[in-house]
């Protein structure tokens, strides 16, 4: 029987972002955007405008599609913005562009504790719902998924397990300042990337679990702190909602097994881990 995924009382996580990628809409403009945010501007009255994400895909067998290939393109228009659609706090919001939804959660001084996963997903289901009603009521095509992410972003102060940017092996499993001679000290400060693939239950790859940590300061203080980003992508098992929905739940177990595995367990006691 498999075991359920770990849990913690107190985890770390400042912000989640479920998403989903789709095929251009091309006949989505600011016009449409605004349209859309028509739709959801009872629940998130403020707006913000910001540059289109770039496609990205997880691929096996060559070199994945992404921002950090060059790309060079001749356009006559201008691209499409990306809106964001934030309630009165800031805490939530919805990203919209012309092959993107995004339902994001932050942590913030109205929403200081993490409402937890079954919820966003709720929540993104219902706006994601509304969202594809519009575009096929107003025949601007049809919304096609051709990925999916479910990213979690901690913040982990110093004080309460570690004390400086150096103390990286003290949270993380996979950083250890061990050397084969005495030339080196303890680090300044270190920097880790590491991908994972994701495998169905045949074994075969259906995206890939990607962790980033890099040493940061807290605005507040200029605290040491790290930040430590888990991003679960790849292509949803079917099609339509159904298809979107399957992948975050694999996607989250995938996140929340990869953030136990590879923090410490005097760090799970920090955030009192239940399961």
């Amino acid at each position: 029987m498999t075991q359920p995924p770990p849990e913690f009382e107190n985890p770390p996580v400042t912000e989640v972002a479920l998403s989903v990628q789709f095929d251009k809409l091309e006949q989505m403009g600011t016009p449409q955007l605004g349209c859309i945010w028509q739709e959801f501007r009872d629940r998130f009255p403020k707006t913000e405008e910001h540059p289109p994400l770039e496609p990205v895909f997880e691929q096996f067998g060559r070199k994945a599609i992404g921002p950090h290939g060059v790309r060079l393109q001749l356009v006559s228009t201008p691209p499409c913005p990306r809106l964001w659609f934030l309630n009165e706090s800031g805490s939530e919001l919805v990203q919209v562009q012309h092959d993107r939804f995004v339902r994001n959660w932050r942590r913030n001084e109205e929403a200081a504790e993490y409402p937890r996963y079954s919820r966003l997903r709720d929540r993104f289901r219902s706006d994601f719902e509304a969202f594809c009603r519009l575009i096929e009521g107003e025949a601007w095509g049809t919304v096609a998924a051709n990925q999916c992410e479910v990213t979690y972003l901690n913040i982990i102060p110093a004080g309460e397990g570690w004390e400086d940017h150096g103390d990286l092996g003290q949270v993380l499993t996979v950083f250890s300042a061990r050397y084969s001679d005495e030339r080196l000290d303890k680090p300044e400060e270190a920097t880790v990337d590491l991908q994972f693939v994701m495998r169905d239950e045949a074994g075969e790859p259906v995206g890939r679990l990607h962790i980033s940590a890099s040493p940061v300061l807290q605005v507040s203080g200029s605290r040491p702190a790290i930040r430590l980003t888990l991003t679960a992508r790849g292509r949803p098992p079917g099609s339509g909602e159904e298809g979107v929905m399957a992948f975050f739940d694999r996607g989250h177990e995938a996140v929340v097994r990869g953030f136990a595995s590879i923090t410490t367990p005097e760090m799970h006691r920090v955030w009192k881990r239940i399961s």
